[in-house]
């Protein structure tokens, strides 16, 4: 026995549960607005927090506690008064800052709420589809992604395909495939007035609420949202077909980009977003790594597995492997676009 990596293993153990013991007060911090009311309000007493929320000050206090031993707030001992700094309220309350984190919490309560149903699968080997989740799941992703594309959708990941920025500044035709609430679609027709823009996904409750997204945004006139499965979509003629975090979670993934491929316009694109990982296990072993495998391991595989084909790609399945995945569906053109921490961006040709 070697005493000094046991020791090693047991202070990673503590940090784990401290961090997972602390995960549902994020969560109740989130929903309560808590984060919210601290933000830009600076420093507050519990009493004072509790007042603005309207909850109860000894359970806020020990809330805090909490938040300040896990270092998301700061405790000043002179006056007892606790603060969320303008950076940490980029994280935690500004919902519209390509920073924010908090609602990954809304995600990983559903999590919890599937683990039972997802061990069996583990057992049985069956899939699980995506809208059979806690409902938690839907708004949770939504808000998960919401801050990533806002932050890099039209800022990085579209210049950086060949031509394209310049066909939607004219007036492209745009298919957004798995689209889920609809937040990509709604970017991109935010951002480029002149183009159209069609949101397929098979979940019903998705297409319901990107629809509603889509006409609170003032964009409806121009986008269109409608259930679909990905290998069988209707549409002709696209300039831009793309897949934001959606392939990988596909029963056949192949046959979806077959489909997209034959939707195209002559000079088509294809732009496939996946979470960045490397192409091989040994290069994802870090900490973004990690929470795409839990991801995967919850959702995205059970979701490919519930479905006809069920390839299981898994959300880290790496370049190479999704450049093997294009290949099989006839692009003989494909490249890296984008690396980055959190995605990759592939973009294919005829």
């Amino acid at each position: 026995m070697n005493e000094t990596k046991l020791h090693e293993l047991v202070g990673k153990a503590v940090a784990e549960w401290s961090i997972a013991e602390s995960a549902p007060l994020i969560y109740i911090g989130d929903r309560l607005g808590l984060y919210r009311a601290m933000a830009g309000a600076g420093p507050l007493t519990s009493q004072a927090l509790a007042d603005r929320t309207g909850t109860r000050e000894r359970y806020v206090r020990e809330w805090l506690g909490n938040q300040a031993a896990g270092g998301i707030v700061e405790y000043h001992p002179v006056d007892g008064t606790y603060e969320l700094i303008d950076e940490a309220a980029e994280l935690w309350a500004r919902e519209d800052s390509p920073f924010f984190f908090a609602g990954a919490w809304e995600l990983i309560a559903s999590l919890w709420a599937d683990a039972d149903r997802v061990a069996d699968a583990f057992r049985s080997g069956e899939g699980i589809g995506w809208g059979e989740h806690d409902d938690r799941l839907y708004g949770g992703c939504q808000r998960i992604y919401s801050p990533l594309y806002r932050g890099s959708l039209v800022r990085e990941w579209i210049p950086a395909l060949d031509g394209v920025e310049e066909k939607l500044r004219r007036g492209a035709r745009v298919a957004d495939v798995g689209c889920g609430y609809g937040i990509s679609t709604t970017l991109l027709a935010e951002a480029y007035p002149n183009s159209t823009f069609v949101g397929y996904d098979a979940h019903p409750g998705s297409i319901e609420a990107a629809q509603k997204a889509a006409a609170e945004a003032g964009v409806a006139d121009r986008v269109s949202f409608e259930v679909a499965d990905a290998s069988a979509f209707g549409g002709r003629g696209f300039d831009l077909v793309c897949f934001f975090d959606s392939l990988h979670d596909m029963g056949d993934p192949v046959g979806a980009l077959v489909h997209a491929r034959a939707t195209l316009a002559e000079d088509g694109t294809v732009m496939v977003v996946e979470p960045a990982a490397g192409n091989s296990l040994e290069d994802n072993l870090n900490p973004v790594s990690r929470i795409y495998y839990a991801g995967s391991t919850f959702l995205c595989t059970p979701s490919s597995l519930a479905q006809p084909g069920a390839l299981g790609l898994g959300a880290q399945a790496g370049p190479r492997r999704l450049g093997q995945v294009l290949a099989e569906a006839g692009f003989s053109q494909h490249r890296e676009a984008v690396a980055s921490p959190f995605n990759i961006v592939l973009e294919a040709r005829r």
